[in-house]
């Protein structure tokens, strides 16, 4: 990363240029969180902002400011900027708006954020358009608005696209420890990526999660994984919004199947960082992720003292991913001893409340339903809104469970306002996991266990030429087979005389198809299964000038889709799904970024429904999964090879056989 944020973010000294409401904010907010830095508020005509001296002038400053809350006009705030850089300032927070957010509106102000980041140099800058930061760790903030974050010592960072979103996640009160809160704003010079890579040199960060609107420099996002992976910090994310695709999706399925959201799922995929989709999960999150940090597996038990509780987990686990291993001999024989002879044993568990109060036995009940099979234990509990005194004993009993055993446990609520917050404060501090709702949960469980490595490989990215070409089918099938794919063997023809004559080069039968057709089985132009008697007739009642003629490919054991577009804003998106004409009817497709490996490629074909078909349905035989990957690998290489004039290629259908992999179909779109 280029720039060193740590001054800006770690400041001994603050700087607030301007006199209004939201700069009194600024110094106020400062103050409540303990800063015990410098603050230098910086005005020509007042002599006195909430309660501090004014320097006139930033040059009248009695040295250059760790970081600098810049609150006046768009235009002013670029000549402030080119002053600091000069002093030598550690950075700068631009509040203002009307930069490039603002385009719709105002032609100039494209030209104006670009003023601002030439002003600002190798300073960093925070925006435009944007709120700042809050260190709860330090108490040091550039914040013009009212939060919710209090001092910690150690605790997660989050950092969004959105000022308003940063308020409104300060104000949880959901026991998470926030240790950094950033407001992106515009992004103009300082990204997220670079941002968040900044904040993993800080050791009292557990854990990093990212609402993310767009990823701008991929390069970027890479390294930050790689580097976060290596400290041993988690990323996730709440990705919202969609990329537009640079292709139409009218010539292939692949376009329309991969969808303005794939690419970015994928590349998430393959960074490393679990995707969460609402705000209550993502924090739920990122407060299991400080406690734990990411689980080894999706292996949960559940304890519950309802029936009803017990049946309603195990129904909301079902498509998560999670699963409840069943209980071992070792710890039925552990709950027989706690709870007796009445409790029927599962997992999920309902206990009654036979031991209820009594805090020890309940632990050794508890405890019962953890172990080394067990990545994170569920004990369902609800504390009541009117008088929660009665269910202390629930909360000594986790402590207790969590000091004796060491493992993983949560206490978890049905509802996220019944597990109250200094009840939260209080399991955290021992060492257990308060998750509010069963719901969040769940999807907090499942996305701490997504957690993984980096891809080593970078992105293979596209350039933005226009893409004015579309090669015929036996044009894009040649180019395809020079790098390794497998195609039938095949001839073009004009005419029902040169077919005939083309035929008796081929062995039968054939498949015939009109050629120059966007889709040519909605023509009617693809004639399977022709005998050499009837190629004359078939190229007649097919009608195109031309026509390709090939062998028939048997022993069909399962058609796919492979297929890769250009994305502009994620790389070349790579599409692996159900083939043949019913290819949009099913949408039973998965996607990965080019270039992907070979391990990638087979776990992605196991995601597919059709993946039973692949394995062997039923007594049929198993397609060979060994040229699938070949023919994978093979359209690869030609996209990593043709990256600066791609826009896509498709094979559809790819025949998979018990013994080989054949392109019967392929389109490719270039520059």
């Amino acid at each position: 990363m280029s720039k060193n944020l740590t001054r800006l973010l770690r400041p001994k000294s603050i700087a607030v240029v301007g006199g209004g409401a939201w700069c009194q904010q600024v110094i106020l907010q400062s103050e409540r969180m303990g800063y015990a830095g410098q603050i230098w508020p910086v005005h020509p005509k007042a002599t006195d902002i909430a309660g501090h001296s004014v320097y006139g002038h930033l040059e009248d400053l009695p040295q250059a400011p760790d970081a600098v809350f810049i609150g006046i006009n768009r235009h002013a705030t670029i000549e402030a900027v080119e002053i600091l850089a000069c002093m030598g300032a550690g950075g700068a927070v631009c509040f203002a708006s009307g930069f490039s957010e603002a385009a719709a509106e105002d032609d100039t102000s494209h030209s104006l954020q670009a003023q601002l980041v030439a002003a600002a140099g190798n300073m960093p800058i925070l925006g435009p358009n944007c709120y700042g930061f809050i260190n709860a760790l330090d108490g040091a903030l550039l914040w013009p608005d009212q939060h919710g974050t209090k001092p910690v010592d150690k605790g997660v960072a989050i950092l969004t696209q959105s000022s308003n979103i940063s308020i409104n996640l300060t104000m949880q009160k959901r026991g998470l420890p926030i240790a950094y809160m950033v407001a992106c704003g515009n992004m103009a010079q300082t990204s997220q990526a670079e941002i968040a890579a900044s904040l993993l040199d800080d050791p009292r960060v557990t854990a990093v999660g990212l609402h993310i609107e767009g990823f701008g420099n991929i390069r970027e996002w890479e390294a930050l994984a790689a580097k976060a992976y290596q400290r041993g910090i988690p990323l996730v994310a709440l990705k919202v919004g969609a990329s537009e695709q640079a292709q139409a999706a009218t010539v292939s399925h692949t376009a329309s199947l991969a969808g303005s959201d794939a690419g970015a799922q994928a590349l998430l995929d393959r960074l490393g960082i679990p995707r969460l989709s609402a705000l209550p999960d993502f924090l739920e999150t990122l407060k299991l992720l400080h406690c734990y940090g990411p689980l080894p597996g999706g292996n949960i038990a559940s304890i519950s003292c309802s029936g009803g509780e017990a049946s309603l987990i195990a129904d909301m686990s079902v498509d998560t991913g999670l699963c409840f291993p069943t209980l071992t001999e070792d710890k039925k024989s552990h709950l027989r001893a706690a709870l007796g002879p009445m409790v029927a044993l599962n997992n999920p568990l309902d206990y009654h409340t036979y031991v209820w109060r009594d805090e020890d036995a309940m632990a050794r009940a508890w405890s019962g339903m953890t172990g080394d099979d067990i990545d994170l234990t569920f004990s369902i509990v609800d504390y009541p809104t009117t008088d929660p005194t009665d269910w202390a004993c629930a909360t000594r009993a986790a402590l207790k469970v969590r000091q004796k055993t060491g493992a993983r446990f949560a206490i978890v609520s049905t509802l996220p306002e019944l597990l109250p917050e200094d009840v939260s404060q209080e399991l955290m501090a021992g060492g257990v996991v308060p998750l509010m709702g069963l719901a969040e949960a769940l999807a907090a469980t499942r996305a701490a266990s997504q957690v993984s490595a980096p891809a080593f490989a970078p992105v293979c990215l596209p350039s933005d030429a226009e893409v004015t070409q579309t090669l015929t089918e036996a044009e894009a099938k040649q180019v395809l087979a020079d790098y390794g794919l497998r195609v039938p063997q095949n001839r073009t023809a004009q005419g029902a005389g040169q077919a005939a004559v083309a035929a008796q080069t081929l062995e039968a039968p054939f498949a015939i198809k009109g050629v120059g057709l966007a889709h040519k089985s909605e023509h009617n132009a693809v004639r399977l299964g022709v005998m050499p008697d009837e190629v004359s007739a078939t190229v007649e009642d097919i009608g195109t000038p031309e026509v390709l003629i090939e062998e028939l490919i048997t022993g069909t054991v399962a058609e796919l889709l492979v297929g890769v577009v250009r994305d502009p804003a994620h790389g070349f998106v790579l599409t692996l799904g159900a083939g043949g004409v019913l290819t949009e009817v099913l949408r039973d497709t998965t996607s990965l970024l080019v270039p992907a490996q070979d391990t990638d490629i087979r776990a992605a074909l196991d995601k597919l429904k059709i993946a039973p078909l692949l394995a062997g349905y039923r007594g049929h035989p198993a397609a060979d999964m060994d040229a699938i990957v070949s023919a994978v690998q093979a359209v690869q290489a030609y996209v990593t090879q043709n990256a600066e004039t791609l826009g896509e290629v498709e094979i559809n259908p790819l025949l998979c056989t018990p013994d080989k992999a054949v392109a019967v179909d392929a389109l490719i779109r270039k520059a």
